[in-house]
């Protein structure tokens, strides 16, 4: 590929400098390695290393007759799921569609639509009553099928579709991605005839974007899978373990985060400049945030969008406590040209921008940012893109995957559990009297009263 997803790590120097990063050069290294071999912690879990490689033509070309299926039959989908079960979908559909599609009539399309990963009632009262009149299809992902939040969502969504078309009908319209061989939507699927796919044993959610689990509601959406796992793929040569430090850009992510951490700096704010990453960054906090926040130790993982979020969060970043550092997502070129036009009578004193691109303020405040930020005290790492496109997309999400189970390791944790998700779990589950919590139950309402 001649353009690739690039780091830049000089704007750290006043907190960490080049040979301290250059000093965890061979600690880096040999956690990329274990990685290869399997020798570290969570090593059942590592299905997504070479995932991007692995994945056959027969493969992708199942997903995009699925999808095609859908989408000869509904205007909308609706993805159920939770976690990495959904977010690194919707960020990969967010960042690739035009911000507007949804609104227009006569949509090439169908529009994508989640649930199940929250319970409000009001999103899915508002969300079903907006079905009413929508042919539609369900994406069911899920492991085991039991989980709350989407068991709740499906098994609304799946009587408002049989009652709309018929069960048969129905069935034509509802894709499960579970488990191989057990769990309740596993078992659904079988009995219903659903269409399945498999989410590997060996792939955690917020490690399984390049899995069915995300590559078929991408597909749906109408985006180019095969660049997706193309860009991929080409990230995976360069970050493995034989690729020289200096050049290899997950081990110097996860080196600089390790460096910073050690220097006090606590809380990493994920920034864009581009409002089609949002969800990137949802992604991100999930992926990083699970998979080291544990045994009392790890990096707090925040998002903000610019320049939005400069006039909130702003102030925060440039005066508040000195316990952050930066990581900026930045895209080199727009998918599309905007130049500013002239007016005569120049109220708003901006016709010294006439003729430039908006991109080019865009990127002038971005460079603004970066100045104030760091002489506020905030060390900035910068990721460039060079556009919004699949095969960039693609190599951004492995980079950030393999950075991520290269910290893990760096910071001696499991990167690849998440004990205290079930928590929660366990607290809810009493609350409601969940048969086989009779006795959790009775101890929380002891505790309440």
């Amino acid at each position: 590929m001649n353009k690739v997803v690039s780091i830049d790590v000089t704007a750290v120097s006043e907190v960490v400098s080049c040979e301290e990063i250059k000093g965890q050069a061979a600690f880096a290294k040999k956690c990329n390695e274990a990685l290869h071999d399997g020798s570290g912690k969570g090593n059942d879990f590592l299905g997504w290393l070479n995932l991007p490689s692995s994945i056959t033509a027969a493969d992708l070309d199942e997903i995009e007759a699925t999808a095609q299926a859908l989408r000869n039959k509904c205007e909308v989908v609706v993805v159920v799921g939770i976690g990495g079960s959904y977010l690194g979908a919707r960020a990969v559909i967010d960042a690739l569609s035009n911000a507007f599609d949804w609104l227009q009539t006569n949509r090439k399309n169908p529009v994508v639509l989640y649930a199940g990963n929250n319970i409000g009632e009001d999103y899915i009262s508002e969300l079903t009553a907006y079905l009413n009149d929508k042919s539609f299809g369900i994406i069911n992902i899920s492991k085991s099928g039991t989980t709350t939040e989407p068991a709740l969502a499906f098994r609304l969504l799946k009587a408002q579709l049989e009652k709309k078309v018929g069960k048969e009908e129905a069935r034509s319209r509802i894709v499960a991605v579970t488990d191989a061989a057990r769990g309740a939507l596993f078992s659904s699927a079988k009995k219903e005839g659903y269409k399945m796919f498999v989410i590997p044993d060996n792939v955690g959610g917020r490690y399984s974007v390049l899995t069915p689990v995300g590559l078929l509601p991408i597909a749906v959406a109408g985006f180019d899978i095969r660049k997706i796992v193309e860009g991929a793929a080409y990230m995976e040569k360069q970050t493995a373990p034989d690729v020289p430090f200096e050049q290899n850009i997950s081990e110097i992510y996860a080196a600089t985060r390790s460096e910073l951490y050690k220097k006090g700096k606590k809380i990493e704010i994920l920034a864009n400049f581009n409002p089609k990453l949002h969800y990137i960054g949802e992604w991100w906090k999930q992926l990083y945030g699970e998979s080291e926040g544990k045994e009392n130790k790890g990096i707090f993982n925040a998002s903000v969008d610019f320049t939005a979020d400069l006039h909130s969060m702003g102030q925060w970043i440039q005066e508040g406590e000195r316990s952050i550092f930066e990581t900026v997502i930045s895209i080199e070129n727009p998918n599309q040209k905007v130049e500013v036009p002239t007016d005569e009578e120049n109220l708003d004193g901006l016709n010294f921008l006439t003729a430039k691109r908006v991109d080019y303020v865009n990127k002038m405040a971005e460079l603004g940012t970066q100045l104030a930020h760091v002489d506020g005290g905030v060390p900035n790492i910068k990721i460039s893109v060079p556009q919004l496109k699949e095969e960039y997309i693609g190599q951004l999400i492995y980079f950030f995957e393999k950075a991520c189970g290269i910290s893990g390791y760096m910071l001696g944790v499991n990167p690849f559990d998440q004990p205290g998700v079930e928590a929660y779990k366990k607290n809810m589950f009493a609350l409601l009297n969940k048969p086989g919590f009779e006795k959790e139950h009775e101890a929380i309402q002891k505790r309440l009263k």
